[in-house]
């Protein structure tokens, strides 16, 4: 019996060039170049469902070397580059039309060194908080969502319930490593390039891409205790808020409002106490004003995760596919009653969709160091986010747009200002008013840093 031998099948390759396209002349990659129709699609969307923007062709970096390398062959080419983190943008600002789209999700390095982290851009916050607690420690500042990536929330500016003791997560950086849009991978910390971190800290990525993170790591706690708070009105919240965020008695303190029952809206505090016992209940909760508490004891990655299996579920009967225009503000104390009950009165019962979260909760200014995002004046300001979804029968996506653009109006009016990751349509005189007395410097970096205006356009600031 004779016997031949049959090469294996080999694999498509990932990237193919389409001739005559602007891809025609890859350089070599450590990751990949990918065109084909599935990854295109991937990166034409986000979790907003509201912007469809199809790129010419989509970077899977293995290196911050890939990445550095595809912004200087796009710049040569004049051709548009956006990084995309896991896609939670809500109004395509992580898109480009015929341009290049990096999936920052394949740079997922994470490195635990003495008390400080550091941290591909790719990397989401629950891996990160999953390799420290491995060493008793834990990042100082979260969202409360945690699989977002490292990247993507430090070029927003990371809002959170520990924001009273550490301020944003970008007030928690020690050191960026990052690729400007001259495709020049550069180290930039508040001693080096210090105008280049500050534009990069928040800036959404109009200077630079963010490929690694240095970030301070403190003692994490073993358990937590959580109070549910409910108290009868926005005043009531709000005051109790400053009490608590003055005297610092929690390590974490948030608010939402639920949708109205038949007995109207419910306003209710989360405040957590670290490594608290039944012993500290007295102590913590007998001066406040509430007419109802539950406590939870809990362990603390649980608690910092608490927020995914209502995602799961959200995922499950597709409330997480539908269209979600969020709007997300940033009101002075002395405005937050009258626009929160102004604009919960204009609200009908499922106008918002069916897994809508209303957020209200207070933040020190001064534990906000950087210059993003923009805070209001004041000692004490508030966030109010009205995290919307399309759902059957609540508003259409259009209206809950054009009703973020009159928030938006009512948020200014009130000495407000917008954390800009929602969906709001503004123009560059909008842009410029939002960054205030720092858009002379955030304007001088963008032309320093990136002077063709090749990265992030899904944002329209410039």
């Amino acid at each position: 019996m004779t016997s031949s031998h049959v090469p294996a099948p080999q694999p498509e390759p990932a990237a193919t060039p389409r001739a005559g396209g602007p891809f025609d002349e890859i350089p070599k990659l450590d990751g990949e170049l990918c065109f084909d129709q599935a990854a295109l699609d991937a990166a034409s969307t986000d979790f907003g469902g509201l912007v469809h923007q199809l790129p010419a062709a989509v970077l899977r970096p293995g290196s911050a070397e890939d990445v550095a390398t595809m912004v200087r062959y796009c710049r040569e080419r004049g051709l548009k580059v956006a990084p995309r983190g896991q896609g939670h943008s809500t109004n395509g600002q992580a898109q480009v039309p015929s341009g290049l789209v990096i999936d920052m999700s394949t740079l997922d390095s994470v490195k635990i060194r003495n008390d400080t982290a550091i941290v591909q851009g790719g990397v989401r916050w629950s891996t990160l908080v999953r390799a420290s607690l491995s060493k008793g420690l834990t990042p100082p500042a979260f969202t409360d969502y945690l699989e977002l990536s490292v990247g993507g929330t430090l070029s927003a500016g990371g809002l959170g319930g520990q924001i009273g003791h550490y301020g944003t997560q970008v007030d928690n950086v020690l050191e960026l490593q990052v690729v400007t849009g001259e495709g020049e991978m550069t180290t930039c910390s508040p001693t080096l390039r210090p105008d280049l971190f500050r534009a990069a800290l928040g800036g959404l990525g109009q200077c630079a891409i963010i490929t690694r993170a240095t970030i301070p790591l403190v003692p994490a706690p073993r358990s937590v205790r959580l109070y549910t708070l409910i108290c009868p009105s926005v005043a009531a919240l709000t005051a109790q808020q400053a009490k608590l965020i003055g005297d610092g008695r929690f390590d974490y303190l948030i608010g939402q409002v639920h949708s109205p029952s038949p007995d109207g809206w419910t306003y209710m505090i989360e405040a957590a106490a670290y490594d608290a016992t039944p012993a500290d209940d007295a102590r913590l909760t007998s001066d406040l004003d509430h007419t109802a508490v539950e406590v939870q004891d809990l362990d603390y990655f649980d608690f910092l995760n608490r927020i995914a299996p209502l995602v799961e579920t959200f995922k499950s009967i597709g409330e997480w596919q539908r269209p979600h225009p969020w709007y997300d503000s940033l009101l002075p104390a002395s405005a937050v009653d009258d626009v929160a009950t102004k604009t919960l009165a204009n609200l009908k019962a499922g106008a918002l969709g069916l897994s809508a979260v209303i957020l209200l909760y207070p933040i020190l200014t001064a534990k906000c160091r950087t210059p993003l995002p923009v805070m209001p004046d004041g000692e004490l300001a508030y966030l109010f986010s009205l995290l919307k979804t399309a759902s059957p029968g609540a508003d259409s996506p259009e209206a809950m747009v054009a009703a973020n653009r009159s928030q938006y109006d009512a948020t200014l009016e009130a000495g407000g200002h917008w954390y800009p990751i929602g969906s709001v349509p503004l123009t560059q005189d909008d842009w410029a008013r939002h960054f205030g007395p720092f858009w002379d410097e955030f304007k001088a970096a963008r032309h320093r840093y990136d002077p063709d205006g090749i990265l992030t356009p899904g944002q329209r600031i410039f």
